[in-house]
Formats: C-alpha cells, sequence, structure tokens
C-alpha cells in the first residue's frame, strides 16, 4: 500500500511508478512537486521513478495567485 499526503491509500503492484500513483489519484496538476519518503523526486523522473510498497509519497499542488 501507497499513502499519499497522510490521507490517500492506494494499492502497491510490481513495477509501480510515481506516475502510476498520480494516475490513480487523477492527480494532473502541471506544477507537482513529489517526495517519497523526504526525497524529492524530479518531474521528467515520475514515468521511471520506482515506488516500493509502503512508501510515504507526499504531492503538492503549487498555487500561484496575485
Amino acid at each position: 500500500m501507497i499513502r499519499v499526503n497522510n490521507q490517500y491509500d492506494v494499492p502497491w503492484h510490481p513495477g509501480m511508478t510515481v506516475q502510476d500513483v498520480l494516475d490513480a489519484l487523477k492527480f494532473s496538476f502541471r506544477m507537482i512537486v513529489v517526495k517519497i519518503n523526504g526525497q524529492v523526486v524530479l518531474r521528467q523522473d515520475f514515468a521511471t521513478t520506482p515506488v516500493p510498497d509502503g512508501t510515504e509519497m507526499q504531492a503538492i499542488h503549487m498555487i500561484s495567485g496575485g
């Protein structure tokens, strides 16, 4: 199980990537910061960064305004 933002649980499967988790939660924000167990994952690496079972993941949507 992957825990996201200490709020959502996503069932884990072998080969799961950061992008898979974001897709499962329908997180499609253009400006998003992702951390896996406290380590920042670069956006260009979302599709190739594996997410181990039991991971604590943070997905933070960056908002700007004026």
